[in-house]
């Protein structure tokens, strides 16, 4: 047995993935936990609902949720903007320009000792890089294309250079390394001339689905786009260009933390008789959100492909519409086209293409009986091909790799 440490920038409730990995290495028989930042007292309260029981532990390093922390945590918040402002204008790196706690969550790797230290971000590569110059052995799982990832603008205060440097440096020295998606991992290789991460879809277990809860045929299909938050960059003014086009019976559902700004972006896109069909939800615990999503009908994964962390990823949405049985509608990704190839039923339209959208969902609209087919596909392929019961041996093989090497 040995003694492995995750890592993450984030509460727990916000990190699905870290939490499979820890669920299968510690059935592996490892002793695991994971430690991260915290800020909210809300999310704090669904982190402890997700820890009790498991047979992982959860421990932050960094607690900026107490009222005695709440100097530290705006001093924290103004740390990193100026490390962004700092590094744009001279090029030099200083640990904050990651994250809000990464200097703290460095200081607690490298004084807690661990068999092997597993990273998930962009500063997890920064404190990676410093536990490989001590000798420790460590691991990354490439949640994105940590170097080819966000947008031009936000790009300018980030060292993508110094990000593919490090991300080179892991591929060719740790075994424990792993991504999303075939299309990202051949990517990354190609590009960096190494040894490809493993894949390990961001997926769910098959076991005990909600169960698909079928429209009535005469009331409304319902659309569904989730995420933590709702912003730009993820093809919603796609979206809501293409509702205006949309026929029949309707309904749009979206879940997520959004600003009454963004909010009003997207409703002005649209005629305000169409407003009363579009339904903005809170974000749920990760324990309820598998029902929610069963409520709905067709699942809608619009994300860019102008950015390449994003063209080339498979993000957990995807996998959960899967899991709850609903028709799926994906941009033309190269991520998206990989899972498509399981499944026939579901249909690709060019991203960012608000016409070829509304010509998706008015197929399904207005031809029922192919909604069903298409949604009884998806569960399909999810059991046969993506459940994480298919995927999580593979945590177990890359830790054996990286703990004898």
């Amino acid at each position: 047995m040995a003694q492995i440490r995750i890592y993450i920038a984030r509460h727990l409730c916000t990190a699905p993935r870290p939490q499979k990995e820890a669920d299968a290495l510690a059935a592996a028989g490892h002793e695991v936990s994971i430690h991260g930042m915290t800020y909210r007292a809300d999310f704090n309260e669904r982190d402890a609902a997700i820890a009790k029981n498991r047979a992982w532990s959860w421990s932050p390093a960094v607690n900026f949720t107490p009222r005695n922390q709440r100097i530290a945590w705006q001093l924290a918040r103004l740390s990193h903007r100026a490390a962004k402002e700092y590094f744009t204008l001279t090029r030099r790196i200083q640990a904050d320009v990651w994250g809000y706690a990464t200097r703290q969550l460095c200081h607690h790797a490298l004084t807690a000792s661990a068999d092997l230290t597993l990273v998930h971000s962009e500063g997890g590569l920064w404190m990676a890089s410093l536990l490989r110059q001590r000798g420790y052995r460590v691991g990354v799982d490439f949640e994105d294309w940590f170097s080819q990832d966000l947008t031009p603008e936000q790009r300018r205060a980030r060292p993508v250079e110094w990000l593919a440097q490090q991300e080179i440096k892991l591929l060719q020295t740790t075994p424990y390394a792993l991504t999303t998606s075939h299309a990202m991992a051949d990517a990354m290789s190609e590009a960096f001339h190494s040894p490809a991460p493993a894949v390990i879809y961001n997926t769910f277990p098959e076991s005990s689905p909600p169960p698909p809860c079928a429209s009535p045929a005469d009331g409304p299909v319902r659309l569904h786009w989730f995420s933590l938050v709702l912003g730009p960059e993820r093809g919603l003014e796609a979206l809501f260009t293409a509702l205006p086009r949309l026929m029949g019976n309707w309904q749009l559902h979206l879940r997520g933390e959004v600003t009454p700004e963004y909010r009003e972006r997207l409703l002005a896109l649209v005629p305000r008789t169409i407003h009363p069909r579009i339904h903005f939800h809170e974000v749920v615990s990760a324990g309820e959100l598998p029902h929610r999503i069963s409520e709905n009908d067709i699942g809608l994964a619009l994300d860019v492909s102008s950015i390449p962390s994003r063209n080339l990823t498979i993000t957990n949405k995807v996998f959960q519409y899967l899991q709850a049985g609903l028709a799926l509608i994906a941009s033309d990704t190269a991520g998206h086209r990989e899972v498509m190839n399981r499944i026939p039923q579901g249909i690709l339209f060019p991203a960012n293409d608000s016409l070829r959208l509304a010509e998706a969902i008015n197929f399904w609209i207005a031809n029922r009986n192919a909604l069903q087919q298409a949604r009884q596909a998806s569960r399909q392929a999810f059991v046969e091909h993506f459940s994480h019961e298919r995927q999580q041996f593979k945590y177990a093989e890359l830790a054996d790799q990286a703990l004898t090497s």
